[in-house]
């Protein structure tokens, strides 16, 4: 049987400081002890986009207290806990060397055992933290650096079944409020806005609608938004209001055909999986674009139109938080994995799945997607 353990995470791979402690009984029970954030938008927003140097400084001032804070609020000390993770990859690099060097030193000095997570396999295992799910579920990824539709069969199991040959969704959302002058982050401006408008004003396009690979791409629809606007300015309120709402209704439509066709291969792949338990197949909806409540409710919609179970975690767990890269520690350790050697390096490119097809960004470093 294993253990109890309790590790503390650490979390630094873009524009959030982040530090938790957690633990996870011999059943797989999760209890979250601590979880501080730090956010930088502030420090981003006048640049409208993450600056990479800002990033990494900040990280530097603010890690140490926040680890403190954590431990703190935990109340527990170093001693107290079993293992460190903290994220090597992906990521800015910057940033992923501050957590991980950080994490490195306390593992050295407090004699105790360092796990380098993946930043992906956190989100990937948030899902059996909050709702306990067993495996195999269907992860939809989506943030302003990936979009990836995943079968998670196990821990550090994942196989990529579609992802985007072109701009991530996060970074479309981005771009389109830069375009239409909203503030940053570009996510929360564009679905604020949304709600005002008419959906069916702009007819925008639904990329790879149809098509029977299940690949994303978004920017086809980035380009027909900038057209659209260039086409009617100068732009008033409602008119800003009507293409945030036109684009957010064609990125659900391109999710619905898009995920409603990974359900389909999941069901013909698994067909007696959850019969023989009781149990539903799960979708799994993660990373920040994750928060956009439009787009969680299509999905809802279309995991209940399928007999599928749609697990959306928390909104302060779908962002980047240091009580994901704790619990993928904790999963790892509960499988026996052995924990990585102080000299293992940070990767600002680390795909999931080492063996899919390179689509986008491949580099001296390898995939990014």
């Amino acid at each position: 049987m294993v253990p109890f353990l309790r590790i503390l995470g650490i979390e630094t791979s873009c524009d959030e400081t982040a530090a938790a402690v957690v633990e996870r009984d011999a059943e797989g029970h999760s209890n979250v002890l601590s979880d501080v954030v730090l956010s930088q938008l502030d420090e981003h927003s006048a640049y409208g986009g993450v600056v990479p140097e800002i990033a990494a400084r900040a990280h530097v001032e603010g890690l140490d207290e926040l680890i403190e804070e954590a431990l703190k609020r935990a109340n527990v000390s170093l001693n107290d806990v079993d293992a460190i993770a903290a994220t090597s990859g992906p990521g800015l690099i910057g940033g992923l060397l501050v957590g991980l060097m950080t994490g490195k030193a306390i593992a050295r000095a407090a004699g105790k055992p360092l796990y380098a997570i993946n930043h992906l396999e956190g989100h990937a295992l948030t899902a059996r933290l909050t709702d306990g799910l067993s495996f195999p579920y269907l992860m939809l990824l989506v943030s302003g650096g990936h979009t990836q539709l995943i079968l998670v069969r196990g821990v550090g199991q994942y196989e990529r079944w579609g992802t985007t040959i072109d701009d991530a969704l996060g970074e479309a959302f981005d771009k389109t409020a830069k375009l239409l002058g909203l503030p940053y982050p570009g996510g929360p401006a564009v679905e604020r806005m949304a709600r005002d408008g008419n959906p069916d004003r702009f007819d925008f396009p639904r990329p790879l609608v149809g098509e029977a690979r299940l690949d994303f791409s978004f920017s086809g629809l980035k380009t027909a938004v900038r057209q659209a606007a260039q086409d009617i300015a100068p732009l008033s309120d409602q008119d800003v209001a009507d293409i945030c709402a036109s684009f957010q209704k064609a990125v659900s439509r391109t999710l619905k055909d898009r995920i409603g066709r990974g359900l389909q291969r999941f069901k013909t792949e698994f067909p007696a999986t959850f019969p023989a338990t009781g149990e539903k197949p799960a979708l799994v909806v993660a990373g920040g674009v994750a928060a956009n409540l439009e787009l969680r409710g299509a999905l809802q919609a279309l995991c209940d139109k399928n007999g599928f179970r749609f697990v959306a975690p928390p909104l302060r767990l779908c962002t980047d938080n240091a009580v994901m890269i704790a619990w993928a520690g904790l999963e790892r350790m509960a499988t026996g994995a052995a924990p990585d050697p102080l000299d293992v390096q940070p990767r600002s490119r680390w795909p999931l799945d080492s063996n899919a097809e390179t689509l986008i960004g491949f580099g001296k470093r390898g995939a990014k997607a």
